[in-house]
């Protein structure tokens, strides 16, 4: 079964490991990318926190311009709810 994810409207880094992203779905989510960043060379330009902040919404993901982006399913299935993370 194919899973289907709601394109991204919007994208902003947070901090140097956190993407804020908001979906055509309405749901506002966090994503962490410390594991990505330090763990798969293909990430290791978004350890620059400038770079980091150049992320912008691609259909259903995230890119940046070296085109490192994330999975969509990864990207919405294993974010956290934005206002959950307000609260940590």
């Amino acid at each position: 079964m194919d899973m289907i994810t709601p394109d991204v409207v919007d994208v902003k880094a947070l901090d140097e490991r956190y993407i804020y992203v908001r979906f055509e779905d309405g749901k506002e989510k966090v994503y962490d990318m410390k594991s990505l960043i330090e763990t798969i060379k293909f990430y290791e330009k978004l350890r620059n926190k400038e770079y980091f902040k150049l992320v912008k919404p691609r259909y259903d993901t995230v890119e940046w311009p070296n085109g490192e982006d994330v999975c969509p399913e990864n990207l919405y299935y294993d974010s956290v709810n934005y206002e959950d993370w307000k609260k940590n």
